[in-house]
């Protein structure tokens, strides 16, 4: 369920901060954000695939406390990402 290197790639590139960022918390939950959308899709079909559903949830809460912790450091980023990837936040 990796993400292909070319869509990865696309992925940093549109949401990084500065040139070479790779891991900013922007990059770090926009990369999540696809993971779960496909894991979304894939547990759509295969409704008993709990340890898919674990990773899943893991990756729910590891993308909702880098949003926790760029919002208690900077307001405006937090906004700026939250409408950009469409989150309900």
């Amino acid at each position: 369920m990796a993400l292909v290197k070319d869509k990865k790639a696309q992925i940093i590139r549109t949401s990084r901060v500065h040139e070479g960022d790779t891991g900013s918390p922007e990059v770090q939950v926009a990369l999540l954000s696809e993971q779960i959308a496909r894991l979304t899709d894939h547990l759509k079909n295969h409704k008993k695939d709990n340890h898919s559903r674990r990773g899943l949830l893991q990756m729910v809460n590891k993308r909702r406390r880098l949003l926790s912790y760029l919002k208690s450091k900077d307001e405006d980023r937090y906004t700026a990402l939250v409408e950009k990837l469409e989150l309900s936040k």
